[in-house]
């Protein structure tokens, strides 16, 4: 019985930091960003994932409530990041991503 409170408890800290994570990338994101995706808009997103990350340190991962915050966590992640990551040019305000002749696997040298 031990081993399974074990992985309970290290299934719901993976929630607590999924969730954060979020969070804070929400946060860091640009407002514009949220409506030119047509993602609802930045508070939202930051009450909906503020929310998910206190009931994940509030409650056991064996109620609902954390699965429900767990779902808005993953909407987040997989539908708006992406969306507003394409809008402000990848990462939060990041210079320097390389030359305009970069590959995807590094610079073009032109066969040289």
């Amino acid at each position: 019985m031990q081993g399974f409170a074990n992985v309970m408890w290290l299934l719901s800290l993976a929630l607590i930091v999924f969730s954060g994570f979020a969070l804070v990338d929400a946060a860091v994101r640009r407002e514009d960003a949220y409506r030119a995706a047509d993602k609802k808009t930045k508070p939202f997103w930051l009450i909906i994932l503020g929310i998910a990350f206190v009931v994940n340190l509030l409650f056991p991962i064996l109620s609902f409530l954390p699965i429900i915050g767990l779902i808005a966590t993953i909407v987040y992640m997989v539908d708006v990041r992406p969306a507003v990551r394409q809008i402000t040019g990848g990462g939060g305000g990041r210079k320097g991503r390389g030359s305009s002749s970069d590959g995807p696997y590094g610079p073009y040298n032109g066969g040289r």
